[in-house]
């Protein structure tokens, strides 16, 4: 499985959005983005940390990063988390896969004691020139966003 680390080019993608449209990473080009993975819209721990972004979002805005949520959920899914929660930033389809494995966000992982093969909940951050800056795979779904604004000095 592939793991990402600082330094490395951060995989390009375009993917449909919760609205209908596509999103591209190079849309942000020149701006950091923090790109983040979560299993499934509408369960408790990907609400709760989709929440923590939503309520976080305009101090990493005001510094400089625009935030972007990619699961594996149908784009019609995502619409009706994004209106449930009040989200205010971008959610993105990925059903084939493609991206979450491209990121080493899909694969095997230990849920109650047992191995499975699921979404990993990971966190990315992209820089300006489109490389990755930080790469955090296995993260919580609760106090994740705090700690991502320390490690960000934000």
């Amino acid at each position: 499985m592939t793991r990402l680390s600082p330094g490395d080019p951060a995989p390009t993608f375009t993917l449909p959005g919760d609205d209908g449209n596509d999103v591209a990473l190079a849309d942000f080009r020149g701006r950091k983005v923090v790109v983040y993975f979560y299993p499934a819209a509408m369960t408790p721990g990907c609400t709760k940390q989709a929440c923590d972004f939503r309520d976080n979002l305009a101090e990493l805005t005001d510094a400089g990063f625009a935030v972007l949520g990619i699961s594996p959920d149908k784009p019609e899914k995502l619409a009706k988390f994004r209106a449930a929660e009040g989200l205010t930033f971008p959610l993105l389809s990925d059903p084939s896969r493609e991206v979450l494995e491209a990121y080493g966000a899909f694969g095997e992982k230990t849920m109650y004691g047992k191995t499975v093969t699921g979404v990993i909940r990971s966190t990315f951050v992209v820089d300006e020139k489109g490389r990755i800056e930080q790469a955090q795979y296995n993260v919580k779904a609760t106090g994740h966003v705090a700690k991502l604004r320390r490690d960000l000095g934000v």
